[in-house]
């Protein structure tokens, strides 16, 4: 921190903790879904794009944890991005499987579920304690 960031608040803290270890279990279950030849057999009827930008993802996930971590108000904007991104691919993705076969595995919903409420958490959570910081330092 310097003397023109404000204090990082200790739900920021909490944050970014959670975003870098959601990043890596996200690397880890997306290289398993990408690259181990076992879980592929297993995984089912998968969308090969949702599971890329997950994978990919993850890496913004970290950086964007790093960045919270820091209190930077990029950090704040990404995860707003990683969010509206999040929410895109899952747009995509329904249309995709209304359009095309109408095939896809249960659980890639429920796992769109869980990453669009997190970064959307995040991102509004961020937003508001930046928002409130940036006015105390105003002050």
């Amino acid at each position: 921190m310097n003397e023109t960031t404000p204090k990082r608040p200790m739900m920021i803290t909490v944050l970014a903790v959670i975003a870098v270890a959601f990043g890596a279990l996200t690397l880890f279950s997306g290289g398993q879904n990408l690259f181990s030849e076992a879980v592929i057999a297993e995984a089912g009827n998968t969308i090969p794009f949702v599971l890329w930008f997950n994978f990919l993802a993850g890496f913004a996930y970290i950086f964007a944890g790093y960045l919270l971590w820091k209190w930077k108000i990029c950090g704040v904007r990404l995860s707003a991005v990683i969010a509206g991104a999040t929410l895109l691919v899952f747009l995509a993705m329904g249309i995709y499987v209304i359009q095309f076969d109408g095939l896809y595995n249960a659980k890639t919903v429920g796992a769109m579920v869980i990453r669009s409420s997190v970064w959307l958490v995040i991102a509004v959570l961020a937003r508001g304690y930046w928002q409130k910081f940036k006015a105390k330092k105003s002050a």
